[in-house]
């Protein structure tokens, strides 16, 4: 089942003022009754909170309240682009309305329509389904991957820059890691060496999602909330743009390791399954879907965990400046280091 709202503590919530956001979300929306706000917990960047009036729900995204990357946290991105995909075959929440008035919040947030389903995020999510449960998740996880990377291109028109994507994201990413970085970390320059040399070249243009795995998606619920068949909603859409697709599916490998519990806070949802699927599995199917050549795959990985790492530092440069709201944000510090050395890894002997 997917996660319940921790209740909001005692006196204001943090990074939500219903003061100034009542007022702002009535005229926008009219609201039925009192606004009131939980925040849900899960997210190690963005803050994602339910808000109600009693009468309808929604969902309210915005950036942390501490230490943001520059082009990171892209609040107007993430709605521009389930905006443009509503009404596709891709899955996304309804949008509702994107504030840019800082007055109201202090920072961009939108606010979308609630989708009701499971999310696959920690081992208590999974650890009871069926197996063959666990299997079709992964199936569908798959699919809709597929479904979005043939989607026509034009959705996004000017939303990035196709054309030597992945280079410039190796780039990008490094400076991010300047920038976040509280120590010096062996293995970080030499994997960033590695992975300048061996850039693949592009085989299509794509929407990519950018964060694309298994607890960014809410499955479409049976009668007993379990994962019913298919997916009702991909969520987190900040880092999407058009480039090239292997990088979603290198990352969404990434997250299928064991290691990257302690980024994500929660006990591995994959490993307490025996019904999902393997890396190489998930690859083969993408791959026979997709028609792509996946022979360059252990780049996109490697890549994915040099990505990750440097998403898990500034996790951990937010928590020492105790500017991170929820729990488990100590454990995204020492997982860094073994990121690298996995992305290392991958260079040096593929995916398994």
């Amino acid at each position: 089942m997917a996660a319940e709202p921790a209740p909001a503590a005692a006196g204001p919530l943090v990074g939500v003022d219903l003061e100034r956001l009542t007022p702002y979300l009535d005229a926008a929306v009219g609201l039925a009754g009192p606004l009131t706000a939980t925040l849900i917990q899960g997210g190690r960047s963005n803050l994602t909170y339910r808000l109600t009036d009693g009468r309808a729900d929604w969902v309210l995204r915005r950036p942390p309240v501490g230490h943001v990357l520059p082009t990171a946290h892209d609040m107007a991105r993430e709605y521009k682009v389930m905006d443009a995909l509503h009404g596709t075959a891709v899955p996304v929440p309804g949008p509702v309305l994107l504030c840019q008035d800082h007055d109201v919040l202090g920072a961009d947030f939108y606010v979308m329509e609630r989708v009701d389903g499971p999310v696959l995020r920690s081992a208590d999510d999974t650890r009871g389904l069926a197996p063959e449960v666990a299997a079709r998740c992964a199936r569908d996880l798959v699919d809709v991957l597929v479904t979005l990377h043939t989607t026509d291109p034009a959705v996004l028109e000017g939303f990035g820059r196709p054309d030597g994507f992945v280079a410039r994201q190796v780039s990008r990413w490094a400076r991010q890691w300047s920038l976040s970085a509280t120590r010096e970390l062996p293995g970080i320059d030499e994997l960033v060496r590695r992975l300048e040399r061996a850039v693949p070249p592009a085989q299509r243009a794509v929407v990519v999602h950018g964060d694309y795995r298994l607890d960014n998606v809410i499955f479409v619920p049976d009668h007993q909330g379990e994962p019913g068949g298919g997916i009702a909603a991909v969520i987190d859409w900040e880092m999407s743009t058009l480039g090239d697709p292997l990088t979603d599916l290198g990352l969404m490998l990434v997250y299928w390791d064991e290691i990257t519990e302690n980024v994500t806070g929660t006990r591995h949802a994959v490993a307490a399954n025996p019904g999902f699927p393997d890396r190489a599995a998930l690859a083969e199917a993408y791959a026979s879907a997709s028609g792509l050549d996946l022979s360059a795959l252990h780049f996109y990985v490697a890549f994915g965990y040099f990505k990750l790492a440097v998403i898990a530092e500034g996790i951990h440069s937010r928590y020492l400046a105790g500017q991170t709201v929820g729990e488990n944000f100590e454990k995204a510090g020492p997982a860094v280091p073994d990121l690298v050395q996995s992305g290392l890894t991958a260079l040096r002997t593929g995916l398994d």
